[in-house]
């Protein structure tokens, strides 16, 4: 069985939109082993319509020394949209009904962890199910004021566990949480 793990940059005010407006000057060789790794050890994406759209306009054309690139344009890719008309990069296919069931099915079978990245409302429809197995919050040392909170007024009260931390010189910390245990 596969695990399904969000992974997101957040700032210290809770805004995960526009990260490459931020996170930039924290993006270092440490962040850039943890992003490494943690794609790595992915099999599959699992993207919401946004993510897609930013990801699929930027890492065609990408190449590096590292392998990133080319692991990200050759990954199974599940793309949850209703609006979204079709998937052109490589290895998409788009989930347009039916979103838990076919979640629970992709972690039901064998392979490696898919990976959530970004994506809030997905992650906010997929919350109240339990199929998000691991968080990775990559916390920025910013506040930026504006933009779409990660967590949004409105959504049903969740506990999870700390599982472990990791700070990096940049001054980010990785918080990663599982799921706390039904009481």
């Amino acid at each position: 069985m596969r695990r399904l793990v969000l992974s997101t940059s957040v700032t210290l005010d809770g805004v995960f939109e526009g990260p490459a407006d931020w996170s930039i000057p924290f993006w270092d060789d440490e962040a850039m082993r943890f992003k490494h790794d943690e794609l790595f050890a992915s099999d599959a994406l699992l993207l919401g319509r946004v993510t897609y759209e930013g990801f699929a306009a930027a890492w065609p054309s990408m190449t590096d020394e590292h392998g990133f690139a080319d692991r990200m344009n050759s990954l199974p890719k599940y793309v949850v949209s209703t609006t979204l008309e079709e998937a052109t990069w490589n290895n998409s296919r788009l989930i347009r009904e039916n979103v838990i069931e076919e979640v629970a099915a992709l972690k039901g079978q064998t392979g490696g962890d898919i990976l959530l990245a970004g994506s809030a409302v997905l992650m906010h429809s997929l919350l109240p199910h339990n199929l998000i197995d691991e968080y990775r919050f990559l916390l920025h040392p910013i506040v930026v004021g504006n933009g779409q909170r990660l967590f949004s007024a409105g959504i049903d009260s969740t506990v999870l566990r700390l599982a472990g931390t990791r700070a990096f010189c940049s001054g980010v910390v990785v918080l990663t949480y599982h799921p706390a245990p039904p009481e």
